[in-house]
């Protein structure tokens, strides 16, 4: 890296020295040419060697997550004494993440050119607040009976090791076409019950205080990092959102994810379409209480993708209402079952209340079809997503739906998916989460038994 940025300085002073900005437009081409190769080349070792050193950051930073859920005090921070006492905790939990950077860095700003140094400096910001993001404040799905069901034996490095924007990349990868999907969770099930505890507020607070005991590191006195790059860097704003979410209540972030998560059953190809399904949907206002109300009714499914056998296949639908302020309500029906037929008719109406606080916006229908199995788990032929917001207007509709292996999220979508997941004593939160990672298991088809 050093001999690289040593021939950047050389090639700018051959720039120079042939005229500079009055040099032949094809040689100044060639010359920037070279620059830019000689500019990605150096990138590309610092983020090799920084990736090198990945394995023990990722080893401090579980050791800092370790301290910081040993942290005792749930309530809020307010006084002057519980901020300094945060402080020295912040420099406490710290310590095996601090030793692990001074041991290299110490050695590496002797021996790399300051411009090498900058670049190094980047890459391993990057990884360590990455890895706080993914191993300390957002750690691996809880309820491994629905996220993982269907993962191989290496399930356990791949969650540990996902980040949230690859985690939908993670379920199309793992999480289909995987035999023997019982037998499955045995590489999960040993994950550290400590990873499935929520975060106090101390403990955020505590982390918060953290975090800019790592930016003072990074910053170095103005000899390292500038704050600013740091501050506004796409990897401390997603910790920074992520704590921001993690302290809400589980309404308000169904609330968040379900106007923020607009487009989850768009497909992407043809062939993740799995079916149809007819829907209509009434909402009514009661004049005198402006309670709300939504009707729902079922009607039918059309051309559903599934293997048939003779008795085996037991189509029926359920519908789920999702929104706040729904825990003292009832949040789900679901239709009877119809046999061996790909193209079931239902005609069943079902009444949802949500009551006069709430606006319709933040309220939608998770509609799923299962194939009924007695005495095991009901299997997801398919899924539908209808948002109240879009017939708030018209008050009702009538629609065909097509029916997806699984809903779409974006970053935020996944972000609150983990959070819930942690909530194990939060009924509501883990119905939700269930109901938003269930995916279609393609090689059910082929063997129905």
């Amino acid at each position: 890296m050093n001999n690289i940025q040593q021939l950047r300085v050389q090639l700018e002073k051959m720039f120079e020295s042939m005229g500079g900005g009055n040099l032949e437009q094809d040689a100044a081409n060639i010359l920037n040419e070279l620059q830019a190769q000689l500019n990605s080349a150096l990138d590309d070792l610092a983020i090799q060697f920084a990736k090198s050193l990945e394995p023990r950051i990722t080893v401090s930073v579980r050791e800092v997550g370790d301290h910081l859920l040993a942290i005792k005090g749930g309530d809020q921070i307010n006084q002057s004494a519980q901020r300094n006492t945060v402080a020295l905790e912040a420099d406490q939990v710290l310590i095996p993440l601090i030793e692990t950077l001074d041991e290299g860095l110490g050695r590496y700003s002797y021996s790399c050119e300051k411009t090498v140094l900058k670049r190094l400096l980047k890459e391993l910001w990057k990884i360590v607040i990455g890895i706080l993001e993914k191993t300390v404040v957002l750690p691996p799905m809880s309820d491994k009976s629905m996220m993982f069901k269907s993962l191989t034996d290496n399930a356990k490095n791949l969650a540990a090791n996902a980040k949230i924007e690859d985690m939908s990349r993670l379920f199309k990868n793992h999480m289909t076409g995987k035999p023997d999907v019982k037998n499955a969770l045995s590489g999960v099930m040993d994950i550290p019950k400590e990873v499935e505890k929520n975060l106090s507020p101390k403990q955020c607070a505590v982390l918060e205080a953290a975090l800019e005991i790592i930016k003072t590191y990074f910053h170095a006195d103005s000899g390292g990092l500038k704050k600013n790059y740091m501050e506004k860097s796409p990897e401390l704003q997603s910790l920074r959102y992520a704590l921001s979410l993690y302290t809400q209540t589980t309404d308000t972030l169904i609330q968040t994810f379900v106007t923020s998560q607009v487009t989850q059953d768009t497909t992407a190809t043809e062939e993740d379409i799995v079916g149809e399904i007819n829907i209509q949907v009434d909402l009514f206002t009661n004049p005198g209480t402006n309670e709300q109300k939504v009707n729902v009714k079922v009607i039918s499914a059309n051309n559903l993708k599934w293997v048939l056998t003779s008795g085996m296949f037991k189509p029926f639908v359920e519908v789920n209402l999702i929104g706040p302020h729904l825990a003292d309500k009832k949040r789900k029906h679901a239709t009877k079952s119809k046999n061996n037929t790909l193209s079931p008719k239902f005609n069943e109406t079902f009444h949802f209340i949500i009551g006069n606080e709430q606006q319709l916006n933040f309220y939608e229908l998770h509609i799923c079809v299962k194939d009924y199995c007695f005495a095991r788990e009901d299997r997801l032929v398919g899924l539908a997503v209808i948002q109240l917001k879009d017939i708030v207007e018209q008050g009702s509709c009538i629609c065909a739906i097509s029916l997806g292996k699984r809903i779409q999220m974006d970053e935020t979508g996944w972000t609150i998916l983990r959070i819930l997941s942690q909530r194990n004593n939060d009924e509501v939160a883990k119905e939700f989460v269930k109901l938003k990672s269930d995916i279609r298991q393609e090689n059910l088809l082929s063997n129905p038994t």
